[in-house]
C-alpha cells in the first residue's frame, strides 16, 4: 500500500530540514572532518571570516534538492511498509508483542525500510554537501563513496527516530498529555542521533576526501583512539532540534491538509 500523502509531506519535511539546519550542519561537519582541536567558535569565526555568511550553507543545494527526496522516501517507505506489514499481520499486541512491554517491533521493521530507503536516496547527495562543506573537489565517479556507512547510518537512525517517537507517544496517551510535533520530533530525533553519532563521524571522514584509501573499521578505531567519537555532537543535536523540530510541524500541517481533500 503506497502512502502518497506520506511522500508528499515527507518531501516538505526535507526541504525545511535544510533551509532551517544547513548553517549548523556545515559546522557539525567542520569539526567532525577537522585534524585540529578548534572550538565550535572558533570553526564559526574562522568560516565567516573566510567564506561570510555564504561559507555557512555550503553543500545546501544538492541538499535541498536531495533532502526533500529522501525524506520523502524515508516517510513514505516507513508508512507503506508499516501499512503493508499491519494488512497482513494486523497490528501487534501491547500486552504480549512488544519488545520490553514498550517497543513495537512492526514500528522497528518498517522504521528500518524507511531508513534504507532514504539511504538509497541520500548517498551522493550527502557525498556531495559534504564536499562542498569542506572545499574538496569531486568527480562523478566518488558519487557513492562511503555510501554503505550512509545506508547502515540511516538504517539505524530513522528506526531510533521512530521507535522513540512510538514510545514517547504511549507514555503520553497514558498521561492524557499532549507536545507538540516540534517537541517530540526535536527530542525524539536527538536521542536518535546521540544513539548512532559515531557512525555518522566516521561517515562523515569517509564521503570528507581527506582520508582517501582508509576504510570504515580504521576510521573508527582513528576517531575512538584520539576521543573524536562525538566530535561535533553538540552543534549537531542542537541542528537536529530546530531543524527536525520545524520540519515535523511543517510535515504535520502537510499530511493533514492532504489527507482533508481525500
Amino acid at each position: 500500500m503506497i502512502s502518497t500523502e506520506s511522500f508528499v509531506a515527507g518531501f516538505a519535511y526535507g526541504g525545511t530540514t535544510v533551509l532551517v539546519g544547513q548553517p549548523m550542519d556545515t559546522l557539525k561537519t567542520l569539526q567532525q572532518t577537522s585534524a585540529s582541536s578548534r572550538s565550535l567558535a572558533g570553526t564559526a569565526s574562522e568560516l565567516y571570516r573566510t567564506a561570510g555568511l555564504r561559507g555557512f550553507y555550503r553543500g545546501g543545494l544538492p541538499l535541498l534538492i536531495g533532502g526533500g527526496l529522501m525524506r520523502s522516501a524515508q516517510f513514505g517507505v516507513y508508512s507503506s511498509a508499516m501499512a503493508t506489514i499491519q494488512s497482513n499481520y494486523g497490528p501487534a499486541d501491547p500486552s504480549s508483542q512488544y519488545w520490553f512491554g514498550c517497543v513495537n517491533p512492526q514500528v522497528v521493521a518498517a522504521g528500518f525500510c524507511g531508513g534504507i530507503g532514504r539511504g538509497l536516496v541520500e548517498g551522493p547527495f550527502e557525498m556531495a554537501k559534504v564536499r562542498n562543506q569542506v572545499v574538496s573537489g569531486w568527480r562523478f565517479g566518488d558519487a557513492f563513496q562511503g555510501f554503505g556507512t550512509t545506508m547502515f547510518r540511516n538504517s539505524l537512525l530513522f528506526a531510533g527516530f521512530v521507535i522513540y517517537m512510538d514510545v514517547l507517544k504511549q507514555q503520553l496517551d497514558q498521561r492524557d498529555m499532549k507536545w507538540t510535533p516540534f517537541i517530540t520530533a526535536g527530542l525524539c530525533a536527538n536521542a536518535a542521533w546521540a544513539t548512532i553519532w559515531p557512525l555518522d563521524v566516521v561517515k562523515t571522514r569517509r564521503q570528507s576526501g581527506r582520508y582517501d584509501g582508509r576504510n570504515v573499521l580504521w576510521l573508527l578505531r582513528d576517531a575512538l583512539r584520539k576521543g573524536d567519537m562525538y566530535r561535533g555532537m553538540g552543534v549537531g543535536l542542537a541542528r537536529s532540534f530546530i531543524a527536525n523540530g520545524a520540519s515535523m510541524e511543517v510535515y504535520a500541517v502537510v499530511e493533514r491538509e492532504l489527507k482533508g481533500r481525500i
